[in-house]
């Protein structure tokens, strides 16, 4: 089956967009602060990188990914709360190794946010597809 909803211009714009976070390129801007100018076209990346999976994850427009919209919530949860523990881990070695000096300074707590809401995201999905939000059918 192929795509209705192509992703792939915003996953370029998002990586050029957190990309340019890195070197110092961006103008002044009317604020007269380059490194805000960078910090509001690396956030703008980073809402294309998500948009840009989403419509990859689901081939659909949208934001909220909704249970009514993952294939296999049951199994897939659990990966979702892996990935957002692994992103909190990458920022902890990170902060011990040293190497956060080198990136852009709001990016530990940037990660750690997509992480804590990853976590949480796949939580809920877990209590509602198995736990104790789990909608039974009444017999």
């Amino acid at each position: 089956m192929e795509r209705t909803h192509t992703w792939r211009w915003l996953a370029v714009l998002g990586v050029l967009g957190v990309a340019q976070g890195f070197i110092d390129l961006a103008p002044a801007g009317p604020w007269d602060s380059a490194s805000f100018s960078r910090g509001v076209i690396g956030l703008g990346g980073l809402v294309c990188l998500y948009l840009a999976w989403f419509r990859y994850t689901f081939d659909i427009n949208g934001v909220a990914p909704t249970l009514d919209r993952w294939e296999n919530p049951e199994q897939s949860w659990l990966n979702v709360v892996l990935f957002g523990l692994l992103s909190l881990a990458v920022v902890k070695v990170s902060t011990w190794s040293g190497i956060d000096e080198h990136l852009p300074e709001p990016t530990g707590m940037l990660v750690a946010l997509i992480g804590c809401l990853a976590i949480l995201n796949g939580l809920y999905v877990g209590l509602v597809v198995q736990g104790p939000f789990k909608i039974r059918e009444e017999e």
